[in-house]
């Protein structure tokens, strides 16, 4: 016996529970979408749901002296060369441990990023300093395949990585706040926006646009009437 359900009964449910998250509720009325579409084989316009709006958030970030004090603190080398190198060019978790030894070309002084989100390739500048802890790191670990190895596997775990950023930098941030802490540290320097979203690997700018809502610098500037 199959049941359906209706747009109405559907709506009631989602607003029977007001704390569900709008990427949940995307995905229960994706999974009627299927259900319809190809199960029941019913055509989907003749149901009506609605969508919840997207959340707009602003980033996260952290000031840039804090994280070069702290970072610059840090004994471990293994840990240091983590927070450095996303904070650096801000890599996202993922990118950070799938990194590979040959991905740091450092006659180019380079950085490849292979298949990151979207399934896309780019290349990000590989600074000096960087470049030293990195050098230092490998002596004393001497990883075999990926660039960080785990305490009993050949790849560093994201888990990981986010224990450092609350171990280092403090509880209430994350990973992710690496990554747009240098994209705002970079625009304030004033490195041109279309750059910046090359190294992030954003398909749009509007993506990029976004830190110019929370550089403390940029906003500095305007002109305010009081």
């Amino acid at each position: 016996m199959v049941f359906i359900i209706t747009s109405a009964d559907f709506q009631g449910y989602l607003d029977g529970f007001p704390f569900t998250s709008i990427s949940q509720q995307n995905q229960i009325i994706n999974a009627i979408k299927f259900l319809y579409e190809k199960v029941l084989n019913r055509k989907y316009d003749k149901v009506d749901f609605t969508r919840p709006r997207r959340e707009k958030k602003l980033p996260q970030v952290i000031d840039s002296a804090y994280l070069v004090d702290r970072i610059s603190a840090i004994t471990n080398l293994k840990h240091k060369a983590i927070l450095m190198l996303a904070f650096s060019v801000g890599l996202r978790v993922s990118e950070v441990i799938n990194l590979m030894i040959q991905d740091i070309d450092s006659e180019r002084m380079l950085i490849t990023i292979r298949q990151a989100k979207g399934r896309k390739d780019r290349v990000v500048p590989l600074s000096s300093n960087l470049l030293n802890t990195l050098r230092q790191y490998y002596k004393a670990y001497r990883p075999k395949r990926y660039l960080f190895n785990g305490q009993f596997s050949d790849q560093y775990s994201a888990t990981s990585c986010n224990q450092l950023v609350k171990q280092y930098l403090g509880t209430k941030y994350h990973f992710h706040s690496l990554r747009h802490s240098c994209f705002t540290s970079l625009l304030e320097a004033g490195t041109d926006l279309r750059i910046i979203q090359k190294i992030a690997g954003h398909s749009s700018s509007r993506t990029t646009e976004v830190y110019t809502h929370v550089s403390s610098r940029v906003l500095g500037k305007m002109p305010l009437p009081i």
